[in-house]
């Protein structure tokens, strides 16, 4: 059914749709939008490895890297009152 999903003439198709429906002085700009929200979106991916790769290491810590926690304390018994 689709041997060949996208053949020339169907991006040349797409290309007079979308001249037609948004103008030649528009795609311009909304091309360049669209590389903005690249780059800013591949800034985040890099952001969010990096911060699960400090995350994995300190997860892989030691008992002996963790410092004493102490336990919280009993919560205080409250008569009902009826």
């Amino acid at each position: 059914m689709l041997r060949n999903g996208l053949e020339p003439w169907h991006l040349i198709v797409v290309a007079l749709v979308l001249i037609m429906l948004f103008g030649s002085k528009k795609l311009p700009d909304a091309a360049r939008g669209l590389g903005k929200s690249m780059r800013i979106l591949k800034s985040e991916a890099r952001a969010l490895k990096a911060d699960d790769a400090a995350a994995t290491a300190t997860a892989t810590a030691t008992p002996a890297d963790i410092t004493d926690v102490k336990p919280a304390p009993a919560p205080e018994a409250h008569p009902h009152t009826s």
